[in-house]
Order: C-alpha cells, then sequence, then structure tokens
C-alpha cells in the first residue's frame, strides 16, 4: 500500500460557514472549496468538509494540539462555536484538555501540552 495522504471527514450544513471557519478560527490553509467537498490542510494534515450535515452534534475523534489552551477556547467561541468542556487538566497525561463544537456540530478536542 502506498499511502499519498490522510483525510479527517467532517459534515458540514453550511459549507461556506464552515470553510470560513475552520479557515478563520482554526487557521487551516483552503485547498480546493465546493458547495459539496472542501478540504483545508495544516502541513500535510486534510480537514475535508462534506456536504450535507444536518447540524446535529456528533463526536468526531478530531483533536487540534495548541500553544494556548485557554486563549483557543476563547477564539472557538468567538468564531461561532461553542464550548462543551472548559479546559482541565487530564490526570496521569500531559495535557490539559477542551472539547468544543464547530459552526456545524461537529465536536472534537483542543489540548495543550503541560509540564
Amino acid at each position: 500500500m502506498n499511502i499519498l495522504c490522510l483525510k479527517y471527514v467532517l459534515t458540514a450544513q453550511d459549507m461556506d460557514r464552515a470553510v470560513a471557519f475552520y479557515r478563520n478560527v482554526i487557521g487551516l490553509k483552503p485547498r480546493f472549496s465546493s458547495p459539496v467537498w472542501s478540504e483545508l490542510a495544516f502541513g500535510d494534515a486534510i480537514v475535508a468538509l462534506h456536504g450535507g450535515g444536518d447540524g446535529e452534534m456528533r463526536s468526531t475523534g478530531l483533536s487540534i494540539q495548541v500553544e494556548d489552551l485557554n486563549s483557543a477556547v476563547r477564539e472557538i467561541e468567538s468564531g461561532g462555536g461553542r464550548v462543551t468542556r472548559e479546559p482541565e487538566a487530564r490526570p496521569g497525561e500531559p495535557i490539559r484538555l477542551a472539547e468544543v463544537v464547530d459552526t456545524e456540530g461537529n465536536v472534537f478536542a483542543l489540548t495543550e501540552t503541560v509540564g
């Protein structure tokens, strides 16, 4: 098997709103955008957005590590997302973690390395 790339697919109810969130709030670089499929990247990592979402909250398994978790949580909120779990230390793990929701209902984690 010759892997070319890995894509993390999320659903979007409103593609323009979703692309704007991941571009302007998260800081991903748009690679391609259409009403049914868009791709944004951070280095070699790709978040792909698939149209047809219903806006219902759903866990995704996506985790984004940031330098300053408190600041990132404030940026999520000011960019139209929501915080479902405030930043907290993880006993036995070298991270602080927050759980957030994007504008389309996709739940993901923000983490910060500590110690």
